[in-house]
């Protein structure tokens, strides 16, 4: 690609006419950038057909329709009391002499309306039918003049929007990036890039709804050169990885300390946890740099191995840092592996946004001396005051919380440190091996002797009185519930309950229930969830939303009651069943149902009844709803393809991988690694 493609593709949103800084920072939110490129990366879900009619009669309530009006009268909103108003109403009729109204709430600017639908005149006017005692239209998406009826799209492409950002503005925008993109792209002689952003003005301006289907061939195109970006720059990400110059010294061992923590440990570890090690010490000894991703479900005992890895490494003198998605997950490692520390003789320590002056300096400065062996923190360990004597090895755990920028920002404290990863969210691993393909995997497939299967069920919710009787019975016995809502606060448009409507309505049943959700104050919240973790407290109930899914180890906790079960996917309900079984004690499951469930959303549930593995999980997850709502999150450390549907497009997986791995990526592979920000993705 050209430099001035590149510098455009490259440019501020802001710059853009009628944009500005305002709303590039709300596209930001919505496109994760706020560069050109993160808009024509932004593709639209949808099409909105608006066909053009002269007699209202002839079309269907619900259907967006463009018919010409003549505007007979306005009727100006006012007061109905108690703070409610009126409607602005502009009384029309049809070319048949049909009364249709158009409506606007919240809005008394009668002269505005006056000016843009003066009496007598008529107007194109495009939006959704709605059938009441007259036909009416709310809020019409465009209302010009008969000579501008032309500006009116007789098919408009629906982008995936946010707060502040209408259709009107995502069209605005993009009509006025393709007007610019021809004259950057008209020095261009690769002929690839030039079909590139033809099939990307294809996706943008859509002619037909199988334009934006995946087997659409505008989308089979920029899905293949999506995945060549990444395969591409897995490739060269590994090649990096055994390049000379990125080894490291293989460190001579000065301690005996692994033979004291195999005989520290209270238990057997599994055959999946010991195979796990020797793998990750086979690693340790070369002078590869390690990048190893520790897969396992909730439970499976990855902190223990993780720690095994850490030995090893304190082993050789060389330091440790534990990075932990959050304070109380961070606490909780701190709290489990300072005493096998201690009794191992290395120094262990933990660092976390929350230290401050002294305390933190004084830490800091045991690190900078290598004294500290094992840190265990937050973020807050790649701060740029924060310095390593002999960073030797990273271990990320919940590593899909973080991105790469995160991960590569603490590795670049040491010299070529060896990287371990965990997660407790299995993937499928045809997928894995696209994903993490930079990576070796290891996957402990073992849980603990003595773990009790989760039992789990579903529940209607007219059966909830009928639960918290059975949940008042277990508590007096001893045991200690998670109750799980989706929301923080009631929603209108959604048939679910919120996390503080059912906390009111539980604290009649249950005093001491405390309250989780994010957004509670980060302290408030770790206090809450400390108290009800501590065996001496009384809170026996804790009513939550998933900012339990990690980061808290309860092993009295044995029922967790989710609610609204069918909004979750099926790794969200995987992670949060975890949250119970962490004892000796049989644990329960229950999830439950709305009234108005559908047939799919009570067959994932039947999945989670069926099965524990969260392997056949992910599978069943990755079918049912696709690798785009799978690896979802945009803070993910997983890749985020903004063409590719894994169902779809199975086959573009291997030959994508198959043309990365078999030719050195030419300068148009490396255009289309830019494009996808693979080189920032993969750190490579």
């Amino acid at each position: 690609m050209k430099k001035e493609l590149i510098d455009f593709l490259n440019s501020d949103l802001q710059f853009i006419k009628g944009v500005g800084p305002v709303l590039a920072s709300r596209f930001a939110d919505v496109l994760g950038g706020r560069r050109v490129l993160d808009f024509l990366r932004h593709r639209p879900s949808y099409i909105r057909a608006r066909d053009i009619t002269e007699n209202i009669m002839d079309a269907t309530p619900g259907d967006t329709i463009t018919i010409p009006l003549l505007v007979k009268s306005h009727k100006s909103g006012g007061n109905f009391g108690r703070g409610r108003r009126r409607p602005t109403q502009i009384i029309c009729a049809d070319k048949m002499g049909n009364t249709v109204v158009i409506q606007f709430f919240n809005s008394n600017y009668l002269d505005y309306w006056l000016k843009k639908m003066p009496i007598g005149a008529w107007r194109m006017t495009s939006g959704r039918l709605e059938r009441g005692t007259r036909p009416t239209i709310n809020h019409p998406d465009f209302i010009e003049e008969m000579q501008n009826a032309s500006k009116i799209p007789a098919i408009q492409a629906i982008y995936p929007a946010g707060e502040g950002l209408t259709q009107k503005v995502f069209s605005s925008v993009r009509d006025k990036i393709f007007e610019i993109l021809p004259e950057k792209l008209q020095d261009e002689t690769e002929e690839r890039c030039l079909e590139f952003f033809d099939a990307l003005r294809h996706i943008h301006y859509p002619a037909a709804a199988s334009d934006l289907l995946p087997n659409g061939i505008y989308m089979v195109k920029l899905a293949y050169c999506e995945l060549l970006a990444h395969q591409s720059a897995i490739a060269i990400s590994r090649q990096n990885r055994t390049d000379v110059r990125n080894r490291r010294v293989v460190r001579p061992k000065k301690y005996n300390l692994l033979d004291a923590f195999w005989r520290g440990l209270p238990f057997e570890m599994t055959g999946a946890q010991k195979r796990t090690c020797d793998e990750i010490f086979a690693d340790l000894s070369r002078n590869t740099p390690m990048m190893r991703l520790v897969q396992g479900d909730v439970g499976s005992g990855k902190t223990i191995v993780a720690m095994a890895a850490a030995t090893y490494m304190a082993e050789s003198g060389a330091q440790t840092a534990f990075l932990a998605p959050t304070d109380t997950l961070a606490q909780q490692h701190y709290a489990k592996l300072r005493p096998m520390c201690d009794k191992l003789g290395i120094v262990c320590d933990i660092l976390t946004g929350r230290d401050k002056g002294v305390p933190r300096r004084e830490k800091l400065t045991s690190l900078r001396s290598g004294r500290t062996k094992i840190v265990i923190g937050t973020h807050a360990l790649f701060s740029d005051d924060v310095e390593y004597k002999d960073l030797g090895l990273v271990i990320i755990d919940e590593q899909h919380r973080f991105g790469v920028a995160q991960r590569e920002s603490l590795r670049a404290k040491g010299t070529n440190p060896d990287m371990l990863a965990l997660s407790a969210t299995p993937i499928p691993r045809t997928l894995s091996m696209t994903v993490y393909g930079d990576m070796d995997v290891s996957i402990i497939n073992e849980k603990p002797a003595g773990r009790l299967p989760i039992k789990t069920t579903k529940l209607s919710s007219a059966r909830i009185d009928d639960l918290i009787s059975r949940i008042q019975t277990q508590i007096a016995s001893g045991a200690k519930v998670f109750w799980v809502c989706p929301l923080v606060e009631e929603a209108e448009t959604l048939d679910s309950t919120a996390a503080m409507a059912r906390y009111e309505d539980l604290k009649k049943y249950f005093p001491t229930a405390g309250l989780v959700h994010g957004q509670m104050d980060k302290r408030e919240r770790d206090t809450v969830m400390a108290t009800f973790a501590d065996n001496a407290s009384d809170m026996s109930l804790l009513v939550a939303t998933t900012v339990i899914e990690v980061g808290i180890d309860v092993p009295r906790a044995s029922i967790i009651v989710i609610e609204n079960a069918e909004r979750f996917g099926l790794a969200a309900l995987h992670q949060l069943r975890g949250r119970v079984g962490r004892g000796n004690t049989q644990s329960y499951c229950v999830l439950v149902f709305g009234a108005h469930v559908t047939d799919d959303g009570l067959k994932r549930l039947d999945v989670l009844c069926d099965t524990d593995d969260g392997f056949v999980i992910a599978e069943q997850d990755l079918m049912m709803r696709g690798v785009g709502e799978l690896l979802g999150t945009r803070q993910s450390g997983w890749m985020r393809y903004n063409f590719v549907d894994y169902r779809e497009h199975h086959d573009l997986f291997k030959l994508a991988s198959r043309a990365a791995r078999e030719n050195a990526p030419d300068k148009w592979t490396r255009d289309l690694m830019y494009m996808f920000d693979c080189g920032v993705t993969l750190g490579a």
